[in-house]
């Protein structure tokens, strides 16, 4: 069995309850691959995101736990019809493609996991919390911004390897990084090999 396998998930839409551990989980990853030091992910900045992001209608978030001991969690939430997420891209998108209803589009705001369950054997920690949030939610195709100058572009390989496709860049927040915009049709999941 590996690590990953061994998780006990918690799916919520709660944030109030948890939202100390998602605030000390992001010090700690962010901390520990440098990343603290730069003002878009200050903690207070971090924290306004977090009550922005679940104050909208079908926002969740998955955590995962080894015994009692949180060990990385994901959270997201569908595109509305006022949605300003596809309006900072910085190459024109057609409207059929950007136009949303509530119900097409999934956005995962955030992925995080401590550092002990990163890169696991199998099924690892990241992966399993991805597809278990994705698992039961109703939308056609699920979004995510990736910084494709981290980690010497493996995140994003990462995300490719789960599906999701490059198309296109944006800067959602004028301190952010420039993002790289992925897209998957979460009905079509790669199989594990």
């Amino acid at each position: 069995m590996t690590e990953a396998a061994a998780l006990t998930l918690v799916r919520t839409s709660e944030v109030e309850t948890y939202r100390q551990l998602f605030l000390d989980i992001h010090v700690e990853v962010r901390t520990e691959v440098g990343l603290m030091e730069d003002p878009f992910n200050a903690v207070d900045l971090f924290d306004e995101r977090l009550t922005r992001y679940a104050s909208r209608d079908g926002w969740e978030a998955v955590i995962g736990y080894n015994g009692d001991e949180p060990v990385g969690y994901i959270f997201g939430v569908p595109l509305g019809p006022d949605s300003l997420w596809w309006s900072s891209m910085r190459q024109p998108a057609p409207e059929d493609f950007t136009q949303e209803t509530g119900s097409r589009t999934f956005a995962v705001n955030e992925i995080l996991v401590r550092k002990l369950w990163r890169g696991t054997a199998g099924a690892g920690t990241s992966r399993v919390l991805h597809e278990t949030l994705l698992a039961e939610r109703m939308e056609k195709r699920a979004t995510l911004l990736v910084d494709p100058t981290r980690s010497n572009g493996r995140l994003k390989a990462v995300y490719e390897s789960w599906g999701y496709q490059d198309v296109g860049e944006q800067q959602p927040f004028s301190n952010s990084p420039v993002f790289a915009t992925m897209v998957r049709d979460p009905l079509s999941v790669p199989t594990e090999t």
